[in-house]
């Protein structure tokens, strides 16, 4: 007898039918032996009805931060019942076929999380209501999305409901699986498996097999909607076995390997230790190519021919410049390389108005699990490294990685300031590898993901000091807000431009923290856009090849489509571009990669809307 927790998103419990349907898979699932938790979603469309009717019946006037915060709560309470319906009706129809079920909320069950409002991190589970449902022959449907806040003042939990945000049903099935210790976690959703990328939009998408933990975060975190990125960190952190499958087909799914590498806190499900090591590379040499033309085809042109000499580039930063019409490139290489790399890059003729060369730089990293997006992660090591008196001057971000560059000569201190801040060992990081059998025949890019639910945030003037990145996220901190790409531009100036993306949803709220916060820090224009799109390129064997990075600029650059800000990591490659563009973008880029499978997707949900 196995333990199996199945989560059924909004699409394959969208009408009456497609609940029979489920009700069908799980007594199916009952029937071989097994006890059964099933963690749903809101039917449908519920969720964006609900937000709809939310926006009907408030005011045009730009909110005050304690306005925003009312809102919020009110919002919990509101969209908690879309899932409160799923789980009653799919109750329902179990019983009607002779299965005991029962429906819990997540106050019901108990699902414990932060006292914060619309994006709530969940700190326990407690499962003995579930095992005795379970012990009774029942199936536990559970509502997903949703938990209840903890009481700060007593340490109980309280009568407030939280909502994990979009997406949380992933989050709940994984952690509920944690805490009932579950032998396998299956996400059924609208597609087949993980896919190269959305059939939506490539039909000849391509299904994968097997994916590592590491590159599903990345493309988790990047919009790929399959899976909510918070589910696979639990998954990473407690080792709980995954697989994603078709709610409409009986296929074997994509399995995602998810080695345990976290601290294992049943107490603290989403709030472990988000940083496991800490990481220095002295072998750095920063090359930055300042005030060259903004249009197609330039960063294609430049690392085009950084690769045909096989020159290994490490950070590639692109960020949003003040001045319109130019940007500024900065990369990193090996110290080996330098000469040559030197050579390639004075000889272009693509408008730089200078060329600068730093080899007395490192690149210091943090590595964990889903520190991107909680800002108060990079903001620790920013701060840490200013109260060390040591100036950031490159800052790039993966979901598993923040690196900065620094000078050389600051190394000995910046690992010691880090390691006091979150009490973590020094030790080198490799991303986690496909090692099968067939490894070799495995493409470097495993997937391309498109997220267009983001936007765009640039702090221009930002002082040349040692404090001002920390200072800046400080102030998103204290408002709950997650960052996606950070970036931190290279400038022959006193001043640096450090631009960011947060969910659309978020950008009010961003914008008017920052704006309010100017003065006081002495920073120059906050500019917003959020008119844009990020799409990336994804695999864990992509540290192995040197080129990937530009040929994914050159095929963007063929489409006439232009990069407005780059970022990179060992397994990721990000740029953003127009949102009218966005999907061509995702488009060629696939092809570029011949990720391609022999025959079509069939959406089934999709299609029949």
């Amino acid at each position: 007898m196995a333990l199996i927790v199945q989560k059924y998103g909004g699409s394959s419990v969208a009408d009456a039918d497609r609940i029979k349907a489920v009700r069908d898979r799980i007594k199916r699932t009952v029937d071989a032996g097994n006890q059964v938790v099933v963690i749903v979603s809101a039917m449908g469309k519920t969720t964006d009805g609900l937000i709809a009717l939310a926006q009907s019946v408030s005011t045009n006037h730009t909110p005050t931060l304690i306005e925003i915060a009312a809102k919020e709560r009110e919002m919990d309470l509101l969209l908690a019942t879309g899932e409160q319906v799923t789980i009653a009706l799919l109750s329902m129809a179990l019983q009607e076929v002779g299965q005991p079920a029962i429906a819990m909320n997540g106050s019901q069950v108990r699902v414990v999380t932060e006292p914060n409002h619309t994006r709530a991190r969940i700190l326990y589970v407690e499962p003995d209501q579930i095992k005795a449902a379970l012990a009774l022959g029942k199936v536990v449907v559970i509502a997903g999305f949703q938990g209840v806040a903890i009481d700060p003042a007593t340490g109980l939990p309280s009568t407030e409901i939280t909502t994990l945000g979009r997406g949380g049903s992933d989050t709940s099935a994984v952690a509920i699986a944690a805490a009932i210790e579950a032998d396998i976690c299956e996400i059924y959703t609208d597609v087949p498996g993980i896919l190269t990328t959305d059939p939506r939009i490539v039909p000849k998408a391509q299904m994968l097999t097997e994916i590592t933990c590491d590159e599903m975060l990345e493309l988790a975190s990047l919009g790929a909607k399959v899976l909510h990125p918070r589910s696979v960190e639990i998954a990473r952190n407690f080792g709980v076995k995954m697989c994603v499958r078709s709610s409409w087909l009986d296929d074997a799914g994509t399995v995602i390997t998810s080695p345990r590498i976290g601290t294992g806190n049943l107490k603290s499900l989403e709030v472990n230790r988000f940083v496991e090591t800490v990481s220095i590379d002295y072998d750095q040499v920063k090359i930055a190519l300042l005030q060259i033309p903004d249009r197609p085809g330039i960063a294609s042109q430049l690392f085009k021919s950084l690769a045909a000499q096989g020159i290994n580039v490490d950070l590639i930063i692109q960020a949003v410049q003040e001045t319109e019409g130019v940007n500024d490139i900065a990369f990193t290489i090996p110290q080996n390389q330098l000469l040559l790399a030197e050579v390639v890059t004075r000889g272009l003729e693509i408008g730089a108005s200078l060329v600068t060369v730093d080899s007395n730089v490192a690149k210091i990293s943090i590595i964990g699990v889903g520190m991107i997006g909680r800002p108060g992660v990079a903001a620790q090591m920013f701060t840490s490294l200013a109260e060390a008196g040591i100036n950031i001057q490159m800052i790039s971000t993966s979901e598993i990685k923040i690196s900065c560059v620094i000078a050389a000569t600051d190394g000995e201190s910046a690992i010691a300031a880090i390691q006091t801040a979150f009490n973590v060992p020094v030790r080198s990081h490799q991303a986690c590898e496909i090692t099968s059998e067939n490894s070799s025949d495995i493409s470097p890019v495993r997937g391309v993901a498109l997220d267009r639910n983001r936007a765009r945030i640039a702090v221009q003037q930002v002082p040349d000091r040692p404090g001002m990145a920390a200072k800046i996220l400080e102030q998103l901190v204290e408002q709950n807000i997650s960052l996606d790409m950070i970036v931190q531009s290279q400038s022959d100036r006193d001043v640096n431009e450090i631009a960011f993306t947060v969910a659309i949803a978020d950008l009010a709220k961003a914008e008017t923290a920052l704006k309010e916060y100017a003065k006081v820090l002495g920073y120059g224009e906050v500019s917003c856009d959020g008119d844009i799109s990020k799409v990336s390129i994804v695999g864990a064997n992509m540290i192995h090849q040197s080129g990937i990075a530009a040929r994914m600029f050159s095929a963007l650059a063929d489409a006439n489509i232009n990069i407005e800000m780059i970022a990179t990591s060992e397994i990721k490659v990000s740029c953003v571009v127009r949102d009218h563009q966005a999907e061509q973008a995702l488009k060629v880029i696939h092809q570029e990669f011949n990720l391609s499978g022999d025959h079509a997707i069939e959406v089934p949900s999709a299609l029949k809307k």
